[in-house]
């Protein structure tokens, strides 16, 4: 029976080995020592904790150089995240920024566009109507295109009571009236056309005159005697005559070309126009509406 036991001893013992430690099963009890130093130094630290500090610290300045080796991969390597992680933010930031940019430039365009609407409508304030004439804020649409004709398209039509022949003012005078009236448009005949003829008058002399264009940038007097006495400067005026236009309406000055004419400069810039004044027309001042009897014949 002994002899069958020897076996499952010897079976017993090698399974005691393969749960060991390998040091441990090896020839050498170096691994042993230092696990019972290991284990004589917690004892001594758990009784007296102060016993072990200056050992601690002698150990930790001697390996301090070799954990600043090996930790200064991963220390480089936190670096390099941040870095990844900040470069990402600001690509963010950037993005943002940039839409807040284009949008303020988009409130910007607005306010200009405002801005300048608000001051050309101001303008049209500048010229004083008589109170008995009533009249259509309109925007200009386009102009023709063509040095032949000058002329404007304007956004107001029969809808609003614009009818072919009312005088048109910008904010600094008279620039032509309709000639043609549509539904929603309309199209306004330039001063300074070939077509354009305006009866006006001169304020400082109180001569009468028909005022031409000839589509170039200031318009002639017509009908004038050469020996009128119109001195550069003078103002001109709607006359009123033939009841097409009211009295009264700036039209230019009177200006000295080289050649030593006398034409007349336009108050109104007409590159410049974006909202105009569609003017109704008047009814002759001469004429008075009444009853008549039979006996007012004899």
């Amino acid at each position: 029976m002994r002899r069958r036991s020897a076996p499952h001893s010897f079976s017993r013992s090698k399974g005691w080995a393969r749960a060991l430690p390998a040091p441990l099963t090896g020839g050498s009890g170096s691994s042993f020592f230092f696990i019972l130093l290991a284990l004589g130094l917690l004892f001594l630290s758990t009784i007296n904790p102060g016993l072990m500090s200056g050992a601690r610290s002698s150990a930790a300045d001697a390996l301090a150089p070799a954990l600043s080796v090996v930790t200064q991969p991963f220390r480089k390597a936190v670096l390099v995240l941040q870095d990844v992680s900040g470069l990402a933010e600001l690509q963010a930031e950037n993005t943002r920024l940039s839409q807040e940019n284009a949008r303020l430039r988009e409130w910007y365009q607005a306010a200009l566009l405002l801005e300048a609407e608000n001051k050309s409508l101001q303008a049209l304030l500048n010229v004083k109507i008589e109170p008995q004439h009533s009249y259509v804020t309109a925007r200009i649409l386009a102009d023709s295109g063509n040095r032949f004709v000058k002329s404007l398209l304007t956004q107001a039509g029969r809808e609003d009571g614009v009818e072919k022949g009312q005088a048109v003012l910008s904010g600094d005078g008279l620039i032509g009236r309709i000639i043609e009236a549509g539904q929603k448009t309309s199209r306004i005949l330039l001063l300074t056309d070939i077509n354009s003829r305006v009866p006006v008058l001169v304020e400082n002399t109180s001569q009468h005159a028909i005022l031409a264009g000839d589509n170039g940038p200031y318009a002639k007097l017509l009908l004038i005697s050469t020996d009128s006495e119109i001195t550069e400067g003078s103002r001109i005026v709607t006359s009123g005559h033939g009841g097409l236009f009211p009295q009264g309406l700036p039209v230019g000055l009177a200006v000295k070309i080289p050649d030593g004419r006398i034409v007349v400069r336009p108050y109104a810039d007409f590159n410049r126009i974006v909202h105009v004044r569609i003017i109704d027309r008047p009814d002759d001042p001469n004429l008075r509406r009444g009853s008549l009897s039979d006996t007012d014949l004899y």
